[in-house]
This record gives structure tokens, sequence and C-alpha cells, in this order.
């Protein structure tokens, strides 16, 4: 491709014009954006195979005799007379480059003094100790690849500005080293746990399900619409991809999962983003409680080989998931936070819908004491769950796709994981009475019906594929980002999502 031989300035600011006045130079050279630097070294890796200052002092280093190709951003740059010292930032790390006039030659040297914070470059050379004791690379072919044309922030200061941080993302990742290491978390986390999931003895596949549904299934909330032009129908971004993947259990795949992106068109907080990713599995002949089992061994072993320990902190508060997590029913859980509450009148509507009421609950006419007692739930016992704990044994009302206890009537062998206060998972034996499920479904319609946008549609083809006959099943949804925001610490979930969602800059 032809490269312009000027470019027009559309930044007024005195250091974006100088360095456009740079790039306009370079171009009159000839190839201002080189693409044939081959690096065969990163600088985390060698920071690590040289880490051990007693072993490799600088005469062993020098001995050794270590050519290497380096490329990344400089950070920093110190210029004494004829030698200059430059921080150069890759993907895991940071490594020193020696800079000598007499090495380089005088006219790479001199161009060098004009490069500008935020350039790429390329370095060949050797490995040495400086006398102060750092990895440096002794440089003996020095390359700019990329003109930066916009200054880094401070390097004091970095991005104060917290919404800018997240709108420009890629200067974050360069200049904090905080983002850098969460979102490298991140990956290992979610890496971690798919060699977990198949692993022996669990044997999980992997499997890929639609994005776009033709009915919104899977979770009560509220959906995102688009339209198919060429079939003229519109669509839904899924809200969870649960019944397919529960289709494919009735197919004969025993152990399924997906770590798949959930649209839902709700709030956005410090815990909700629009977009979000989950991981959801299904177990063919495995109860609520082995799920249970699964869920808090996958987050213990994620801590132990990604974090290296199981005690966290996370908004101040210490948390341990080494010990056993855990499990309290929902009745219970209310009962002891509201002693007002008497347990003759759990599931007493008048009852709940009075205590609802004076606790400052919503409270609508087509509510039933389930839905009441989840409400009373949320407002007074929820927040207060910080240790890891399983709430299980939640009401038929407000659990349209989990299995009926066979010995409770009204309440589903169910659970949901909090942390910190937050919701982080949500399992259960699911539901494989076909006539069952569809009085469910078409209770759900006739919420919709009375104004409830986040109830569920009648799903008939879900209805055919349990009449065909879905094994005893356990399934489980995580929510992967409320989990590596316990893994690391995070504060909000933005600052787990690489590219969070933003109102448009004003």
């Amino acid at each position: 491709m032809t490269e312009p031989t000027d470019i027009q300035p559309i930044d007024e600011n005195k250091l974006i014009a100088e360095r456009r006045e740079k790039l306009k130079a370079l171009r009159g050279q000839g190839v201002a954006f080189p693409n044939d630097f081959k690096m065969d070294a990163f600088a985390g890796d060698l920071q690590a195979e040289f880490a051990d200052v007693e072993k490799w002092t600088a005469e062993a280093i020098e001995a050794l005799n270590r050519k290497v190709k380096v490329a990344g951003r400089v950070i920093l740059k110190r210029d004494q007379g004829k030698v200059a010292f430059v921080q150069m930032q890759d993907f895991n790390g940071r490594i020193q480059l020696f800079i000598h006039q007499g090495t380089v030659g005088e006219d790479t040297y001199k161009a060098f003094k004009g490069w500008d914070m935020g350039d790429i470059v390329g370095a060949e050379g050797t490995l040495m100790r400086t006398r102060t004791g750092e990895l440096s690379v002794k440089v003996e072919t020095l390359r700019l690849l990329t003109k930066s044309l916009r200054p880094l922030p401070d390097k004091h200061h970095g991005m104060a500005d917290v919404e800018q941080r997240y709108r420009q993302r890629y200067v974050d990742l360069i200049v904090t080293e905080e983002a850098r290491r969460t979102f490298a978390q991140r990956s290992k986390i979610i890496g971690f746990i798919r060699q977990w999931l198949e692993a022996e003895p669990r044997r999980f596949m992997e499997v890929e399900t639609p994005m776009m549904h033709v009915i919104p299934g899977g979770a009560t909330a509220r959906p995102f619409v688009t339209h198919h032009n060429a079939l003229d129908m519109n669509l839904f971004l899924r809200v969870a991809p649960e019944l397919y993947l529960k289709r494919l259990v009735v197919g004969g795949f025993d152990r399924v999962y997906e770590i798949n992106r959930n649209f839902r068109n709700e709030g956005v907080s410090t815990r909700h983003n629009p977009e979000f990713t989950m991981l959801e599995l299904y177990q063919a002949y495995a109860t609520y409680t082995e799920i249970m089992d699964l869920t808090e061994e996958v987050i213990r072993e994620a801590a132990r080989h990604v974090i290296g320990t199981t005690t966290l902190v996370w908004e101040g508060n210490e948390i341990d998931v080494g010990p056993a997590f855990r499990r309290w029913s929902m009745e219970d859980a209310v009962l002891e936070l509201n002693p007002e509450i008497k347990r003759g009148e759990l599931r007493d509507r008048d009852a709940m819908a009075a205590h609802a009421k004076r606790l400052g609950c919503q409270v609508k006419n087509e509510f039933g004491w389930g839905r009441l007692l989840l409400e009373i739930f949320e407002k007074t016992v929820e927040h207060t769950l910080i240790q890891p704990t399983f709430i299980i044994q939640h009401p038929v009302e407000v659990s349209p796709l989990a299995r009926e206890s066979d010995t409770d009537p009204g309440i589903t062998d169910r659970f949901e994981l909090f942390v910190n206060g937050k919701e982080l998972a949500n399992g259960f034996s699911e539901l494989n009475d076909p006539e069952d499920q569809a009085a469910r479904f078409q209770a759900q319609v006739e919420a919709k019906a009375s104004g409830d946008d986040e109830a569920m549609h009648f799903d008939a083809d879900y209805i055919r594929a349990l009449e065909v006959g879905l094994p005893p099943t356990g399934g489980l949804g995580i929510g992967i980002d409320r989990l590596v925001m316990l893994l690391t610490g995070s504060v909000s979930i933005r600052d787990v999502l690489l590219f969070p969602y933003m109102r448009p800059e004003a």
C-alpha cells in the first residue's frame, strides 16, 4: 500500500503538532512504519530468567554473550550526553535499553534523541547488568517501528480520571500496571476454568450456542431486540444460553459448558454491565448439591492456581474461599435476620405482604408469598453475606426452570452463591418434567401480560425437547466478571471489562 506523503493535522495541541512534524520527516526518509523487525525475546521472560542476581552477576551475564532482539514501547528515557537509558515495555514486562552513541552509530543516536515517549522501537544487542544491578540490553542496532503521535499521561500521575481509563483502555493498559495485571489474571482464570472442567474426572465438553434467539429465554431478564432484514423478523440477543445447552443434554452430550457473552437490557452499575460473561454448565445425573460442590471447588482451585491464595480482600473485607462454604436456606436466613417474622407466616401471602410493606420492599398484587420472600431476602439479608454462602431452597414462584423439591412443595432444589453481598453463581436441579415446565412458562406469559418486562416467553420447542426426555440434570451459571472482581479485588465491574459500556462522549 502506498503511504500518503502528508497528513492533515487533526489536533492543534502543540505536542501533537510537533510529533506530526517528526512523522512528516520520517515519511520523507522512506518507510515511516516498517514491518520487518523480528523479535526473539520478551522483557518479562528475560527478567524472570535472570532474576537470581547472585547467580547472574554482571560477569556471568557478560560471559554468556547472550544476543537478543526485543521490541516495545518507550516508557522512560534518560539522555546523558553520548549515553542513554531507556525503559522499554512489551506485553509481559519492562527491560532497560543501554544505548551508546559509539555502538549504535552517530546517525542512529542523533535520530534516537528526537524520538518521544510512547514511540515503539526495536532493539538488538547483548544482555548485560549495569553497575546498579539492572538487567539491560546493550544495544547494537536500534530502529523506530511506530511513531506515537499522542503523548502518554504524566508518569507520576498516570490516568487519574477513572472515566478516561475506561474510555481509553489502550492508554490505561500502557501506563497502569494494575490494569495490565488484572486483565492478565482474568485471562488465566478463564483458561484455568476451561482446563479444570475438561480434565478427568469431570470431562465437560465446551460448546457454542446461538447469540441471537427467536425467543429470549433461560433467565428472567429484559432482552435487547434487533431485526433480521432478510427474514424480516425480530431477534433477541441472548439473555442466557440455558435452554440451548439443555437441548444438548437431551441430545446425549451429558456434560457441556459454555463461557458465553450475555446481553440484558437493564441497569448499569458497579456490578452490572449490559454485556457480560457467564460460565454455564450442565451435568446429567447430578443434583444441585453436587453442582454446589463443583461450584465451590472450581472457585477455590482458581484462587489457588491463579492468585496463589484462598484468602482474598474485596472492598476492604477479607474473604476466605478455602473453608467449606455455608449452605443456608432462604427461609432460615430471612427468619434469622428478621426476628419479627414467624415461621408460620413465611408462606402466608397476606402476612408476608404486610412484612414486605413494613420493610419498604416492592409489593404488587400479583406477587405470591414466594416472590415476597425473595423481596424481603434481597432487602434484609443479601448485603450481609460477606463470606461465601449458598442460599438454597428458593420458592418455585421465582425459579421457573428449577426442579421442585420432592419433600417441600413450593420450594425448588436451587442455590445462589453470595460473596461480599453480591451474587456470583446460580444453580439448580433442572426441571425435566415437560408438563410442569409448560405450566410454569404459561405462568410467566401471564406475568408478562401483567407488565413484568423480565418474565419469560413460552418456548414450545424447548417443551418439545423435554418431551423427548431430559435426564436428571444439574445446572450452573457463574458470573465470570464478578468472579474476576472477587479474585483480583476489583471494586467495579468496569475494572475487569476491557471495554465496558460507556455513554458517548459529549
